[in-house]
């Protein structure tokens, strides 16, 4: 469950990140593709952070 968690953010990620270069070309508006780059960011370091946490006995 988690790789696949993993994997379907990381497609987000890579997806944000060339609606981001079509913002840079002017293709998208810049103001809505960098706010969904930077949430899809936090979301990916945030998973990544939590993923070894220890919760306890």
């Amino acid at each position: 469950m988690k790789k696949i968690q993993l994997f379907s953010i990381l497609a987000v990620l890579i997806f944000c990140f060339f609606l981001n270069v079509l913002g840079l070309l002017k293709l998208v508006p810049l103001f809505i593709t960098a706010p969904l780059l930077f949430a899809s960011l936090i979301t990916f370091i945030s998973f990544l952070n939590n993923r070894n946490r220890f919760k306890g006995f």
